[in-house]
């Protein structure tokens, strides 16, 4: 298969405009298809309204963090019986910061900053899986930077 042939549904959940734009572009530039959450609680929201493939979640947001987005989301998927790859994205670089994304259901971590040849590995990632969580769980092997 070949990856930039499917296209994928993106829930980008970030607070930072200039991240957003970035990482907006970077994904429209390959034919995704992305919309913004500006906060973890906008991002369950729009979890749930929508359909995407694949989350990319900022941990630090307001009014709820990445973590207890993640957290609800895979809640709300028990009922919905979908599962969907979940990014973390993430200034904290510290030990024991991947375990904390990985324990909330977070399939994979990404630390800013978000290179362009990372952000593409993890959407390739995805799209090699076809969307299918338990391919995509291997994922973190693939994203993770040493600091």
């Amino acid at each position: 298969m070949q990856y930039d042939s499917r296209r994928l549904r993106v829930l980008l959940a970030e607070d930072n405009p200039v991240n957003q734009r970035l990482a907006v572009c970077l994904l429209e530039k390959s034919g995704h298809q992305v919309v913004v959450a500006s906060n973890g609680r906008e991002a369950v929201e729009l979890y749930k309204i929508s359909t995407p493939e694949l989350v990319l979640m900022d941990v630090q947001m307001p009014e709820m963090d990445g973590l207890d987005a993640a957290v609800a989301i895979r809640e709300y998927e028990k009922v919905s019986g979908r599962r969907t790859t979940i990014i973390a994205l993430t200034a904290h670089a510290m030990k024991g910061d991947m375990e904390r994304c990985l324990l909330s259901g977070m399939d994979g971590y990404l630390s800013k900053p978000v290179h362009p040849n990372e952000l593409t590995a993890v959407v390739e990632r995805v799209v090699a899986s076809n969307g299918s969580p338990t391919e995509a769980n291997g994922i973190t092997s693939v994203i993770t930077r040493a600091k």
